[in-house]
């Protein structure tokens, strides 16, 4: 591609033809200030706060979709771009809800530091106020539109990342809103709670459906035992919220922090990650061979499981019947745990601690339940995580803890399922092994690794061919179940998850601001420290982890897909409708 050269307040800088000035002016170390903008997500020019001066064109141009060209004389700080954006931005305020010190984003605003950047002291408009109320219907997601900005990065989100296209702008001036379809609420929807559009969101908008107030009961209560487990994902994204790096896995800290907090016992969903796969290994090898269905999809991740009873119900037989690990997790707790603790099942309180907030809508799920208790009673968020050590005036960085065992020796296949692949190439060791009846060495799988929205491989086992997929993100997803529909795949097993990178990026996870996504790929920084802890392990085949195998099987459930591994950590699923 050819180059075009060009100043930026005087600087002369050299960029890509079709280079937009905000990424023209990135590269020179210039920063300029954006709202409606998010990289990959939504481009659309909007809020106008990126406004720039350009010698000779007629007006103020937005940076983020006005591409450079030869000659380029650019001004991004001049009097006429300042007094622009503090319009625009005090009549974006004007009809704001302005309760910052009460609200959920409050200090992880972007309008709250876009109003600190350009120096707003007072709002000289009195807008027109929003008077449609807050919609909490879904058991995930809480909308306030008296908070929404109009940007539209939660449609974007929505639209282009998970082509669901539950939401969007509706109405028109003012009385426009981001809303679902004919006046439906968020909880009626075809919604699959995956959070995208809560983690997009630069206001306090959209929310998560918080659970803190019931967590912190059940922990105050004499008569609960409260038992609490955390994914592998959020070990590698909490440390944000306490200022660390991203990409810090922060394991000790966070075991140690809950422990302070009061719960009785802390487990790690990675034991159970591993009981996952073993039970999903023996699934598909049993469909491999005796002609069941295929290709087999993993189930672990619940956005994408509820996307694919609203859109996909005919191909609901692909998928493994396995729960997900932190389900499968609460029904050992109650069950063989309580058993071998010597505690009545009734008083245990489950708490999972998870990246996602899909899975405050699963844990409700009448069939994640054993003898009339939900496997687990209630779903935080890693954000709500950070909010209640925050509470109790923690410091976080000085905690050290470890999880409870003989639960806690998961292996490092088991902490992989927090990034896009993780679950492919955690089944990939074990079934390798299987296959093969040796203890294989070379067991990193990179070819189901990284970014890419859809990744194929074929790995030869034994003299048999396993070819396998992953996608990652619900617009990826359809590519490949499309496939599927038309006769065009031949994989055999398929992983895929709701969220773009995986749990790392779930949408309980802490927000980081456009400034930071635009231009770091927090998935890829995350996915580091999970990665990092897998070569770290003693263990790293699922099937090589004794608390699982003579603990969880030899002790209780027998084998992996016996009948009471079925009745105890398989589930069904219900087609629904898209409306």
């Amino acid at each position: 591609m050819s180059m075009v050269n060009i100043t930026i307040d005087g600087k002369a800088v050299q960029v890509e033809e079709g280079t937009t000035v905000l990424e023209a002016a990135k590269s020179a170390g210039i920063d300029i200030p954006t709202l409606c903008y998010l990289k990959g997500v939504n481009e659309i020019g909007a809020c106008r706060m990126c406004l720039v001066e350009i010698k000779g064109a007629r007006a103020l141009q937005a940076a983020c979709v006005y591409p450079v060209a030869e000659g380029n004389e650019i001004y991004t700080a001049s009097p006429a771009v300042r007094n622009a954006r503090k319009a625009n931005l005090e009549l974006l305020l004007s009809n704001h809800k302005k309760e910052c010190l009460t609200c959920e984003r409050n200090r992880n605003c972007e309008l709250q530091a876009l109003s600190e950047q350009m120096n707003v002291k007072e709002i000289p408009y009195e807008g027109e106020m929003c008077q449609e109320p807050i919609d909490d219907s879904s058991p995930s997601i809480v909308r306030d539109p008296q908070k929404c900005v109009l940007c539209r990065r939660c449609v974007g989100a929505c639209t282009n990342l998970q082509a669901i296209h539950v939401i969007d702008a509706v109405n028109r001036g003012f009385n426009t809103l981001i809303a679902p379809a004919f006046g439906k609420p968020l909880g009626e929807a075809a919604c699959v709670n995956c959070g995208q559009c809560v983690i997009s969101c630069p206001v306090g908008a959209l929310t998560e459906k918080s659970s803190i107030k019931d967590v912190w009961k059940a922990v105050e209560d004499p008569d609960k035992v409260v038992l609490v487990q955390t994914a592998p994902a959020v070990r590698a994204a909490i440390g944000e919220e306490f200022g660390m790096p991203i990409g810090t896995a922060a394991t000790r800290q966070m075991v140690g922090a809950l422990l302070r907090m009061g719960f009785d016992k802390v487990f790690d969903t990675d034991t159970s990650a591993d009981l996952t796969i073993l039970e999903e290994g023996t699934e598909l090898l049993n469909r491999m061979q005796n002609g069941g269905t295929l290709p087999m999809i993993t189930s672990c991740s619940p956005g994408w499981i509820k996307f694919a009873e609203h859109y996909y119900p005919d191909l609901l037989p692909n998928l493994s019947s396995c729960k997900s690990p932190h389900e499968m997790f609460g029904a050992v707790l109650k069950t063989y745990y309580a058993q071998e603790a010597g505690i009545d099942p009734k008083k245990i309180v489950t708490v999972s601690v998870m990246p996602c907030t899909a899975k405050k809508f699963e844990c409700q799920r009448p069939e994640l339940s054993n003898n009339g208790m939900q496997d687990v009673d209630y779903v935080l968020t890693t954000r709500e995580l950070a909010k209640m050590i925050k509470e109790c005036g923690i410091n976080f960085a000085e905690c050290d803890g470890d999880f409870e065992r003989p639960f806690g020796d998961a292996s490092g296949a088991g902490v992989i399922f927090g990034a896009t692949g993780g679950v492919m190439e955690a089944a990939l060791r074990t079934v390798a092994d299987i296959l093969t009846g040796e203890d294989l060495k070379d067991i990193e799988y990179t070819d189901v690794r990284g970014v890419q929205g859809v990744k194929e491989a074929a790995v030869e086992v034994n003299g048999q061919t396993i070819k396998v997929a992953v996608a990652h993100g619900l617009g990826n997803a359809r590519k490949v179940l499309d496939k599927i529909r038309s006769g065009e795949a031949d994989w055999q097993f398929i992983e895929i998850m709701a969220c773009p990178g995986g749990c790392v990026n779930g949408g309980g996870q802490p927000i980081q601001p456009a400034k930071v996504k635009n231009w770091i790929d927090i998935r890829a920084e995350r996915a580091k420290a999970i990665y990092s802890e897998d070569r770290n392990s003693k263990i790293r085949k699922s099937h090589k982890n004794e608390s699982v195998m003579k603990g969880i099987y030899e002790g209780y459930l027998g084998e992996p897909g016996s009948e009471k591994a079925h009745e105890l950590l398989h589930t069904t699923y219900t087609p629904r409708e898209r409306f």
